[in-house]
């Protein structure tokens, strides 16, 4: 039997896995295959948000004053740290709660790791540091449940309170409506440049930044009556995720180029190829609703269908609410938060993405 390396040993976490964190993902139209054919089942009337427009987290009516949230998500690393990588893998998973205007209660641990080549302290580091955050979240993690993988996997379950008259869906967007984006883009090709051996230390600081950033203005926008649809960019890209809303609200998107606020060297790592797989089958998956303007830059479509780990909120609100959204966000430490288009009616659901 194999033993674990010793302590001064060293590995890649990336090398041990085929993907990372949220390019981990099954590309939407094979999940939607998978998904087609299985039964609803029980659907209670407490149920207030089950998975019939690909929400973020599920939303079950305790009383007239509290929803419960319940989510889960977890991936194989993106980075090597193993401290990092536990952080990135907590904050994302949290943003579901933010994601559905909740405030998180708690979190059980899903831990797999190949225990015969990781040394128990790189494992215990990648503990660590999703702990770090859900102490940063005000949270604890009460519990979880651990197995030996071939690929090491972490992620958290985490549940929620909100209101059941202020949950955030996806599905109420509005003609007219402005669409806000909380985080800048471009983590998977940050991923990608990483490992190539090709991303620089200011870039791995971007990185880090802005995956471990919890998405607390979630809480806040509940309370916002301006507010009519929140979810977050994750692993389908900000065009996949802002189709979402479309479809659900049977609306069109539009989505200025333009305007849409990128990580630093993110667009010249694009234009040099260092971009992930997932983004193409992303594109794969639903590039038949997307409406891309010819004069965009060659790169557009990979960098819209980017998966992000972590990503940002992105919002549809009235116009009327879109300074209090904006003033929000910079308020709590998203500086780079801005307005990249709009929601509008259309024969059909989808998106447009102009210049």
């Amino acid at each position: 039997m194999s033993q674990p390396l010793a302590p001064t040993e060293t590995i890649r976490l990336t090398s041990l896995s085929h993907g990372g964190g949220c390019g981990c993902k099954i590309a939407p139209g094979v999940l939607q295959e998978i998904l087609q054919n299985s039964a609803a089942g029980i659907i209670p009337p407490e149920l207030l948000v089950g998975h019939e427009t690909a929400d973020d987290a599920a939303v079950y009516r305790l009383n007239d004053h509290q929803a419960l949230i319940a989510t889960t998500d977890f991936f194989m690393p993106i980075v090597d740290d193993p401290f990092d990588f536990g952080r990135i893998a907590a904050a994302n998973a949290i943003s579901d709660i933010y994601a559905m205007g909740g405030k998180p209660i708690m979190a059980l641990a899903l831990l797999a790791m190949p225990v015969n080549k990781l040394p128990l302290q790189t494992i215990g580091r990648i503990v660590a540091g999703g702990q770090a955050v859900c102490q940063q979240a005000g949270i604890p993690i009460a519990g979880g449940h651990t197995i030996d993988s071939v690929e090491p996997i972490y992620g958290l379950v985490v549940m929620g309170l909100v209101h059941p008259e202020k949950v955030k869906r996806n599905a109420g967007a509005k003609a007219g409506d402005v669409l806000i984006l909380g985080k800048r883009l471009g983590v998977g090709v940050l991923s990608a440049a990483l490992k190539k051996d090709a991303l620089d230390a200011e870039g791995y600081a971007q990185l880090i930044a802005t995956t471990t950033q919890l998405n607390t203005p979630g809480i806040a926008l509940a309370e916002m009556a301006g507010v009519h649809a929140l979810t977050d960019v994750t692993g389908f890209g900000l065009a996949g995720h802002t189709l979402e809303l479309a479809r659900a609200a049977r609306l069109q998107a539009v989505i200025e180029y333009a305007r849409l606020p990128l990580l630093p060297e993110v667009a010249r790592l694009a234009a040099e190829g260092l971009v992930t797989g997932a983004s193409g089958r992303n594109w794969a998956a639903y590039g038949n609703e997307v409406t891309l303007d010819p004069d965009l830059p060659a790169t557009a479509r990979d960098l819209v269908c980017d998966p992000q780990t972590s990503g940002g909120l992105l919002v549809s609100c009235d116009a009327a609410s879109v300074e209090a959204v904006l003033a929000l966000f910079h308020a709590q430490g998203f500086e780079h938060a801005a307005v990249i288009g709009r929601m509008q009616a259309g024969v059909l659901p989808g998106l447009a993405i102009t210049g």
